[in-house]
């Protein structure tokens, strides 16, 4: 087949258009091929997920019990974490099959991509990423991707097509997003701006209706498949169309004073979890990924075993999971509809490795809290042959309702966790 095609009178390049069309078949949505969700839909109950990672690792010997089950001793770490200890499950031996490259991993804390450190990587799309092209329209924001970092460009939020997608990393900046109305003429801009989005999409269908007729089976099929992708997205347009018209939720708090910083970075991600805190409880959003970026303590996660650097840091990743408590705490004091906000919020809190000393991608201390599961143990797993985290990955995905047996490297569930 010629590599151009006469369409209406001029030339396109069927190469051109074809690569377009992967790229708007990798927004989010247009592999999802869903009805728009109905009355009945939006009354199910809602299910919620916040994925946190820390990228500098976290001391095992503080965080792992040496028991596994439900009557495992607890470790200084999860001390800060006892009020909800039947709030949470606590895995060892388990990591991303393939994922090395000691820092290059935090990449793919959320993705499981094997060989971040080679050229050439090309990451996948990150499971929060995944679950809001399925479930993301039910709410203003299909998801929140945030960061506490003192860089741009660090993220945890990869699309189909692998591409970073940029991170909030001003609670303040976030606050406003998600509470401040705009003036009229900012909220008939943006509607304006959707509009000219569908009519592009109207153009592109016509185009490809026309261009369709030319081809072969094998690329009929493949454009059938674009333009069901096409119309998907005219429907979350409209989707998002009506919501600039909805008022925002109003709420008492006010906006956070952002912290500048870098060394305050446990400060930060409680301004951070206080306002998504308020985003859950509005139901602004339901999905919500966090980097937490800790490389202003880089130098002392290489401690060699001295012991005040050791006490340094241990001081400093305490912190951490005191402010964890805090937000595990505000979940569970507030109530929608005679259950807690935690009972319908999974948190996952993890590392991209096991030993920030030894820089090794293995045996992640992670945790998942609340969303339903039946919690109160200690998933220990082979510490040499490590059991696939992206199982977990799944049994999230399912227990937000999305029908799927695998995601990334996961080919099941996750083996020992329950939903309750």
């Amino acid at each position: 087949m010629q590599n151009s095609i006469a369409i209406g009178g001029k030339t396109l390049s069927r190469r051109t258009f074809l690569r377009g069309a992967g790229v708007a078949m990798a927004l989010p949505f247009l592999d999802a091929m869903r009805p728009t969700f109905g009355a009945e839909a939006n009354a199910e109950m809602p299910r919620r997920m916040v994925a946190i990672e820390t990228n500098m690792g976290i001391l095992p010997q503080f965080f792992f019990p040496e028991k596994a089950g439900r009557d495992y001793d607890s470790t200084p770490y999860l001390d800060k974490l006892a009020a909800f200890r039947n709030d949470f499950t606590v895995f060892s031996g388990t990591s991303h099959p393939g994922v090395t490259g000691a820092h290059s991993a935090e990449k793919c804390f959320l993705t499981g991509t094997p060989h971040p450190e080679r050229g050439g990587f090309r990451n996948w799309v990150s499971v929060d990423q995944y679950a809001a092209e399925l479930v993301g329209n039910r709410t203003r924001y299909p998801s929140l991707v945030l960061a506490m970092s003192s860089e741009g460009g660090q993220t945890l939020s990869f699309t189909r097509s692998g591409a970073p997608i940029s991170a909030e990393r001003s609670p303040k900046k976030l606050f406003q997003k998600l509470f401040v109305q705009g003036q009229p003429d900012e909220v008939a801009a943006n509607v304006e701006a959707i509009k000219q989005g569908r009519s592009m999409l109207d153009f592109v269908g016509d185009q490809s209706k026309r261009l369709n007729r030319s081809l072969g089976k094998a690329d009929q099929h493949r454009m059938d498949q674009y333009l069901t992708a096409v119309r998907d997205l005219e429907q979350r347009l409209a989707s998002s169309e009506s919501w600039e018209h909805k008022p925002k939720p109003k709420v008492e708090a006010k906006a956070p004073d952002d912290i500048d910083d870098a060394r305050a970075f446990v400060q930060r991600t409680k301004l951070t979890f206080d306002v998504v805190k308020l985003a859950l409880e509005t139901d602004s959003s339901r999905i919500v990924s966090l980097f937490v970026d800790t490389t202003v303590i880089h130098n002392i996660t290489h401690h060699g075993n001295r012991p005040e650097a050791l006490a340094e840091l241990r001081g400093h990743e305490e912190r951490q999971f005191e402010v964890l408590a805090g937000f595990l705490k505000s979940l569970t004091e507030t109530k929608e509809e005679g259950q807690s906000l935690l009972d319908r919020t999974m948190v996952l809190y993890g590392t991209c490795m096991g030993s920030a000393n030894s820089h090794s991608n293995v045996n992640l201390p992670v945790l998942l809290a609340g969303g339903g599961f039946k919690h109160g143990q200690h998933l220990a797993f082979d510490q040499q042959n490590n059991y696939p985290l992206t199982n977990l990955f799944v049994s999230m995905l399912q227990r937000l309702g999305i029908g799927t047996d695998e995601f990334s490297t996961g080919k099941g569930t996750f083996r020992g966790l329950d939903m309750a």
